[in-house]
């Protein structure tokens, strides 16, 4: 009886020693290792997906020049009209010329008392080649005017024609020596021609 425990223990023993009973354990698997492993692979997957998504600027620059360009659609050419250039008739001021003649009336140098009214005329010429109307008249240029109003164009003048020209003056209050220029305007209020001038002696 014994010897028949004793043959199944040892047949026992030799069927657990041949199904591995000396095999080495299995390792205890680390949770820390699989958790990183999880993570890399989860941030691969995105960076990934990202890719695909995003272009670049230059990519998408160039793709929707591409659509661009496929998708135009001819526009017709339009053709300006020529701009015709008028050049404008010479006006009043560019055709309006004057010159002094003579002095018909209170040479130069007369004597004026304080006060005293008088009248002073010139001998102009017509130098343009506009006709003076009506509308033409002497204006003050400079110096003393000495209250000085002009008298209208006792006529109409054409181009080379002369003409006497007056303005009523009142000696100044003080003595001394005066002189006032004047000269023409046309019917815009342009001045124009040579001055002409009186002179007098207050004393």
């Amino acid at each position: 009886m014994k010897t028949k425990v004793f043959t199944l223990s040892f047949i026992i023993a030799i069927l657990l020693t041949a199904c591995g009973g000396n095999a080495p354990a299995s390792p205890t698997p680390d949770v820390n290792a699989i958790y990183t492993a999880a993570a890399e692979t989860v941030i691969a997957e995105l960076s990934q997906t990202a890719a695909i998504n995003t272009a670049s600027p230059a990519e998408t620059a160039t793709a929707t020049q591409r659509i661009s360009t496929a998708t135009a659609v001819p526009t017709s050419v339009e053709t300006s009209t020529p701009t015709i250039v008028v050049e404008a008739s010479p006006t009043d001021a560019s055709c309006d010329n004057a010159a002094f003649v003579a002095d018909i009336s209170v040479p130069d140098n007369t004597e004026m008392t304080p006060g005293q009214n008088f009248e002073k005329t010139w001998l102009i010429k017509n130098t343009g080649t506009c006709t003076w109307g009506q509308d033409y008249h002497l204006v003050f240029g400079y110096d003393e005017k000495m209250n000085g109003q002009a008298r209208p164009l006792p006529n109409i003048v054409s181009p080379e024609e002369t003409v006497e020209v007056t303005v009523v003056f009142t000696a100044p209050s003080t003595t001394g020596e005066y002189r006032s220029y004047w000269r023409m305007a046309n019917t815009a209020g342009a001045n124009f021609g040579e001055f002409f001038y009186v002179l007098i002696v207050v004393r």
